[in-house]
């Protein structure tokens, strides 16, 4: 019982304390919108499921960088915006309800941009943040590799110190978009491994994907489709002004970054275009109303509560990776449970054929869902550092 309470007293503080969105924050909402029910009246494109992931539209990601919607909390001088977290968070809380096709900027505007003000020199701001903030500058995560996927501390790929630079070799495995993207972040070991201490010796680099010596090899999805992708390196030569941050405090830095990754809507957004085309569905047939729905979308709104609490934490200049983790941890969860509930409810079969509706949106979510709660971590991994956060093991 005593353990029992002494948790409990922790717990408050796994969170952070609730955050309410400042009132600017309707006139923003609107504004999106608005935008939004433009391009779905043009025909622009079609809602997806987990478009964060499988929707590349390079068109729309530039549209939203002139309206000054990407590098929102980037420093003016940066060419951002300078606004909050939480200025952020109304837009992409809006573009994933509306199932947009944001993955072209997502992982560049999500943490490579709050990184690189946090760990980038002054040459590597200038050079890549103003291409964010326009949508022209794509970039994806080279964290995971094929025998260390949520275990970052048992990445292989080697970065050895050469003249001028560094020389990397090695694999990293899972990385969305990079047959797209400009460049990634790679989590490397600069130093040999210590058992002691497994977590020294890691260092990140800024890899350009074009360097000599990049192989990108092409995972398609069962369907055909390509998103993830096998990055090799072999020898790739990374010059001393492309070290992100400090050699050797790469752990601190990457976990410090998984506060942006894990902590925001998409953890629990990716299947609200099928619940919102669930709703429909039931309207349609003149359904009554269902417990298992309305259990949804109590926990979405707890949810949603979480996540907002870790933005304004982020807003104040912290990186609540405990509290990310949570998020991540349920919020991945209940996007399963969204699929189940959709199944249950109707009848009418996942198609992957559709051109849109309630069957695609289903369709996609079944697919992807395998991956909802592997990338960014796997739970399991997630509840082991809640638990040595919490110094419960």
């Amino acid at each position: 019982m005593e353990a029992v309470t002494e948790t409990m007293v922790r717990l408050p503080a796994l969170v952070p304390p609730p955050t309410d969105l400042p009132p600017r924050a309707a006139a923003l909402r609107g504004e999106v919108r608005a935008f939004l029910a433009q391009e779905r009246a043009a025909g622009a494109w079609t809602p997806r499921a987990d478009v964060w992931l499988s929707g590349w539209d390079e068109r729309f990601t530039r549209e939203l960088g002139s309206r000054g919607w990407l590098g929102m909390t980037i420093p003016v001088e940066y060419g951002g915006h300078g606004a909050s977290p939480l200025d952020r968070y109304v837009v992409t809380e809006e573009l994933l309800a509306a199932g947009a096709p944001v993955a072209a900027h997502w992982v560049a505007d999500r943490q490579i941009g709050p990184t690189l003000m946090r760990f980038g020199t002054e040459a590597q701001r200038q050079r890549f943040l103003p291409g964010i903030a326009k949508g022209e500058v794509y970039f994806g995560i080279g964290m995971s590799e094929p025998d260390a996927g949520s275990d970052l501390a048992a990445v292989r790929t080697r970065a050895v110190q050469v003249s001028g630079g560094w020389e990397l070799t090695g694999t990293k495995v899972w990385t969305s978009g990079a047959h797209h993207a400009h460049a990634f972040f790679a989590l490397a070991r600069s130093a040999p491994r210590d058992e002691q201490n497994r977590h020294a010796g890691l260092s990140q680099f800024i890899v350009e994907l074009d360097s000599p010596g990049v192989q990108i090899r092409p995972i398609p999805l069962l369907t055909g489709a390509h998103h993830f992708n096998e990055v090799v390196f072999d020898g790739v030569f990374v010059p001393d002004d492309m070290v992100l941050g400090e050699i050797g405090a790469g752990w601190r830095q990457v976990t410090s970054e998984l506060a942006f990754e894990r902590s925001g809507p998409e953890r629990f957004l990716s299947t609200f275009p099928l619940l919102t085309a669930l709703v429909g569905e039931l309207l349609a047939n003149g359904s009554t109303p269902h417990r298992e729905l309305g259990g949804l979308v109590s926990r979405l709104w707890t949810l949603r509560r979480m996540s907002l609490a870790v933005a304004g934490s982020l807003e104040s200049g912290e990186a609540p990776e405990l509290a990310a983790a949570v998020v991540k941890d349920l919020g991945t969860r209940y996007e399963n449970e969204v699929i189940d509930v959709a199944r249950l409810l109707v009848a009418t079969p996942p198609d992957p054929g559709a051109e849109g509706g309630y069957a695609r949106l289903l369709a996609d979510a079944v697919l992807h869902a395998p991956g909802f709660t592997l990338r960014g971590g796997t739970n399991e991994v997630l509840r082991g550092i809640v638990a040595r956060g919490l110094g419960l093991r």
